[in-house]
């Protein structure tokens, strides 16, 4: 029986999307729910999984085109899969092990899944069977563990060639074969220019990189930015978090960062300056009476701004434990549309990357982003004496098309005064 594997109902307000590789070849074994291709839309990457067992027959569309939900991807023969599973049954694997340091081999009943960005690393270290496994949790590899598992194996990444070498791994019972040789250098991936010569490489940008560029034009043209500044001095807040951090860790399973103070306070000048959290709809402002705040994320494919829904409802736990999912989620490939839409506010941190001072780009249709930047030891004077104090830059950038300069740096003096005095968040003063 014949399966046709079609593009899957893509979010309302996503039209199409690119189909960026082919997990699976004609002729191949695919395990049920197997993924079996990656679409990239403007914002997520999308995997596409088996629904039945059996052989990948015939590949209707070509890596890099552009599809539309319920358009013919593939088609699968289920009838042939009891007969491909036993030839793979019958079949022993071969061994993988690291040239550097063997390993031994990690027996799994099904093979584990991996996210599209781990799929990626696999692809490019060359990674064995074995290897990836001995990554897996819960039967899936993220990318973070892959790297992790290669790391702890000492093997020295090269820009091309194979990393891992597949040779006998010892039976049990027996001594380890001795270490082989070091292998020679792997030839770099482009060779060097004869004569010095220059020469241009055309790369298409993916789609999230290509929303990205289209949102940031976007606001750019059609609001009227302007950005304010102000400096706080971290000094209350470290000494809050070095007291209560191993016990707050420890009670909810989860660190205390920088992040949840910055959101509290920014929610707490958003009740004071409500044209802060609105924007702007045609000739109408819309005043949003919860608080939704993006916290951007930095990954491989771009910039992400997951959205934490009713922010105000959480307490610091809540909010540290929603960002760290969101963030591994959007890393791994594996975060939701629904998780990216939406938002009536924004946070990004441009410090944890070195960054002095920046004026950040509104995220539309929201009407101001808040911009943090590298916490430095400097030179204040407090008291009428100078001393040393960790400082942060921080940066509002706002629609003056509705948000006045008096709101705009009210509303930061107030994250400041939150910040700078904790206390004033659980007082509400």
């Amino acid at each position: 029986m014949n399966v046709e594997i079609r593009v899957p109902q893509l979010p309302e307000s996503v039209a199409d999307a690119t189909l960026v590789a082919w997990r699976k070849q004609p002729g191949e074994a695919v395990g049920r729910d197997e993924n079996l291709a990656d679409l990239e839309t403007d914002k997520v990457v999308l995997e596409v999984p088996s629904p039945v067992a059996g052989v990948l027959q015939d590949i209707r569309v070509q890596a890099g085109a552009t599809v539309r939900s319920g358009e013919l991807l593939a088609v699968i023969s289920a009838a042939a899969s009891a007969g491909a599973s036993a030839s793979a049954a019958a079949a022993p694997a071969p061994a993988v092990a690291v040239v550097a340091a063997p390993v031994a081999a990690v027996a799994t009943a099904a093979a584990p899944k991996l996210g599209p960005a781990a799929q990626r690393v696999a692809d490019e270290l060359r990674l064995g069977d074995t290897v990836i496994a001995s990554a897996a949790r819960g039967g899936r590899v993220s990318k973070s563990d892959l790297v992790a598992a290669v790391g702890a194996l000492s093997v020295p990444a090269a820009p091309a060639g194979p990393v891992l070498k597949a040779v006998p791994a010892p039976s049990q019972g027996t001594a380890p074969a001795a270490k082989p040789t070091a292998l020679a250098p792997a030839p770099a991936s482009t060779a060097a220019a004869p004569g010095g010569a220059r020469a241009d490489r055309r790369v298409p940008m993916t789609r999230l990189r290509q929303r990205i560029a289209e949102r940031l034009v976007q606001a750019q043209s059609t609001q009227a930015l302007l950005t304010t500044f102000n400096e706080i001095d971290l000094t209350n807040i470290n000494e809050l978090r070095a007291r209560y951090k191993d016990s707050f860790e420890k009670q909810h399973g989860v660190k205390l960062g920088f992040m949840s103070f910055f959101v509290k306070a920014a929610i707490e000048g958003l009740r004071r300056y409500p044209l802060i959290n609105a924007a702007v709809s045609g000739t109408d402002i819309v005043y949003h009476d919860y608080y939704d705040i993006g916290v951007a994320v930095s990954t491989e494919r771009g910039l992400m701004v997951p959205v934490l829904r009713d922010a105000d409802a959480l307490d610091f736990a809540g909010i540290e434990r929603g960002i760290a999912t969101y963030a591994q989620r959007a890393r791994e490939g594996t975060i939701a549309l629904e998780d990216l839409s939406g938002g009536t506010f924004s946070i990004t941190n441009g410090g944890v990357f070195g960054s002095l001072l920046s004026t950040p780009i509104v995220n539309a249709p929201q009407s101001a982003i808040l911009g943090m930047h590298k916490t430095m030891q400097r030179a204040v004077v407090v008291d009428g004496q100078v001393v040393a104090r960790p400082m942060m830059y921080l940066a509002l950038s706002y629609d003056h098309r509705i948000i006045d300069g008096k709101e705009a740096v009210q509303f930061l003096v107030t994250v400041k005064d939150c910040l700078e005095d904790p206390g004033r968040m659980l007082l509400g003063v």
